[in-house]
């Protein structure tokens, strides 16, 4: 696995598209700050760039430098939760425009998976994420339901989890209002 993982972070230092296991679903990755790998990224999922996707990392220091403001509760959610749990910010700044929801927020979700965990600690930032389909198509529970133009379409297809047949899920997403207002998104 490590041998791998310095492929896949030599690729997202070159602007490369992956798609990898994540502490979910399988999903279309790239370096958070790079817009051009975030644009083609949209066309491989033939997506409205209005859409943001997510951003996962290891730890929320990674991520804090371009948020306004971390609630407390935002802290204590990451911390207590033992399912992969998406946190939208508010007031999201120094990052790609396409990358950033048109009010300004951003989903964050700071994954405790092994594989993930150590691809971000290995490329030392996080790496968006967005499911690995299709815009409005299914989206695939495990890597066999994975559509063969998003296959083709990539730079790198991670071998690690390919042979994990079991269904995955998206991950539980609230939206965070200040310092103590949680709307559940999913």
């Amino acid at each position: 696995m490590k041998n791998e993982i310095k492929n896949i972070v030599k690729i997202l230092k070159e602007g490369g598209i992956i798609l990898c296991p994540t502490d979910t679903i399988w999903g279309i990755s790239c370096d958070f700050r790079n817009e051009k790998a975030i644009e083609k990224i949209y066309k491989i999922k033939k997506r409205s760039n209005k859409k943001s996707m997510i951003i996962l990392t290891d730890k929320i220091d990674k991520i804090s430098p371009y948020i306004k403001y971390i609630p407390k509760s935002a802290l204590n959610l990451i911390n207590s939760v033992n399912y992969p749990l998406t946190i939208i910010y508010e007031n999201i700044f120094g990052l790609p425009k396409n990358l950033i929801n048109e009010n300004g927020s951003l989903a964050i979700r700071v994954t405790k998976e092994k594989f993930t965990k150590l691809l971000i600690n290995e490329f030392k930032n996080p790496i968006v994420s967005t499911s690995a389909n299709i815009s409005n198509e299914k989206t695939p529970g495990n890597f066999y339901e994975i559509n063969s133009e998003i296959i083709k379409a990539v730079d790198y297809v991670v071998s690690y989890g390919q042979d994990n047949k079991k269904f995955s899920k998206a991950s539980s997403i609230v939206k965070l209002y200040g310092e103590n207002k949680i709307k559940i998104i999913r």
